[in-house]
């Protein structure tokens, strides 16, 4: 049989997914047992006790100084900026996505709009933002809205202009007005595929929160990576780490099941 052909059954494909991640961790540890043993004072790799003990001390140890748990009112500053900005982005690149792909006097002048925007670096003109916004919340949700809403507008506006001409015909020709074939008939077909393209755009939106926070921030995931990293406090650094990537993989899990819940038909949906 072709390899193309092979398809594992269900032991077979959950022992295929969990291999890279037991050989990664089994290098890991193997790398921190073998520099702890040269020296127990390093730094750079080090053990699941060290690292267990820092979880500990941020996550369930109050903070002398505030008397907050670090480590969830990290993750809450990180969740809300997030959550902030991806909403506003979502909204922005749906109505964008919109007005360039079915509306032709809307789509001249934004398509190629668009275009340019998707190719500014958002991290360049983070010292705009903060000049222009502050060095509060504000510029920080900015960064993630002007990151990611170019990316979902070109999006969702090419899916749009993939909606068969004959359905936009027949709903006029039933006496849709714009309003209503707009509603009725484009924002079904976009919805599904808006949140496939926030799936895709996650990473993003945390690449800019992070360095937002690691620039200008009193609390978050980032802030606290780039303050500690001074210390070298790799037992701190790598919890971290793993944390972001588990609320980054939760999310689009949660914005997949949505997407099969809400909409069984969409073909995108089953993937």
């Amino acid at each position: 049989m072709r390899l193309i052909n092979r398809h594992p059954d269900r032991s077979g494909r959950l022992l295929l997914i969990l291999l890279p991640f037991a050989l990664l961790l089994f290098a890991y540890f193997a790398g921190s047992t073998a520099r702890l043993a040269e020296n127990p004072n390093d730094k750079l790799l080090p053990s699941a006790a060290q690292m267990a003990a820092a979880v500990d001390r941020l996550a369930f140890t109050e903070d002398k100084r505030s008397g907050n748990y670090l480590f969830w009112e990290d993750s809450a500053s990180s969740l809300k900026r997030l959550g902030l900005g991806i909403g506003i982005a979502a909204l922005a690149g749906l109505c964008l996505g919109i007005a360039a792909g079915i509306l032709p006097l809307f789509g001249a002048p934004l398509s190629p709009l668009l275009t340019v925007l998707s190719m500014v670096p958002p991290l360049a003109i983070l010292p705009i933002l903060f000049i222009t916004f502050g060095l509060g919340e504000l510029s920080k949700v900015m960064l993630i809205v002007i990151g990611i809403t170019p990316v979902l507008a070109r999006d969702l506006e090419q899916r749009a202009r993939e909606i068969p001409q004959e359905i936009l015909i027949k709903a006029q020709t039933l006496g849709a007005s714009t309003w209503t074939l707009i509603l009725r008939v484009v924002l079904p077909q976009l919805l599904p595929r808006l949140l496939i393209a926030l799936r895709l755009v996650l990473g993003s939106a945390w690449l800019f929160l992070i360095a937002a926070e690691a620039i200008a921030s009193t609390d978050g995931l980032g802030y606290r990576i780039f303050l500690v990293r001074r210390y070298m406090a790799m037992d701190v650094i790598l919890p971290y780490v793993v944390w972001i990537t588990l609320l980054a993989w939760l999310m689009d899990l949660g914005l997949r099941q949505v997407t099969r819940l809400c909409f069984p038909w969409y073909e995108g949906a089953k993937a």
